[in-house]
């Protein structure tokens, strides 16, 4: 199967709390990124969202050491929509103003 993605994936756990805005019910989960790239996420989730949920997520920095962040105001408070669900995860597609830059050319 031919590669889609259109960026690197940077692999390490994150830490992230994710804030589903348009599900009509508060809903903020604390979880863990399994891999993130410039334009997006991967969380792993057992937690069902609708098509196109918007989130905004605020990604926890384990150590200050990891170069490849040093851009780290952008992951808080950051937006995205859902653009894909699997049973064990979902896909979220940062906005542009959220896209990492320091993660681009990985």
């Amino acid at each position: 199967m031919k590669e889609r993605r259109q960026h690197k994936r940077f692999t390490i756990p994150l830490p992230v709390r994710l804030n589903a805005m348009n599900t009509g019910r508060k809903e903020v989960l604390d979880l863990e990124a399994r891999d993130i790239s410039y334009s997006g996420t991967f969380i792993p989730t057992l937690t069902f969202f609708p098509k196109a949920t918007r989130f905004i997520l605020d990604f926890t920095i384990p150590s200050d050491n990891l170069k490849e962040f040093k851009d780290i105001k952008s992951l808080k408070g950051c937006a995205g929509r859902m653009v894909r669900s699997e049973p064990h995860g979902i896909a979220i597609q940062f906005d542009k103003e959220c896209q990492i830059e320091s993660l681009k050319s990985l």
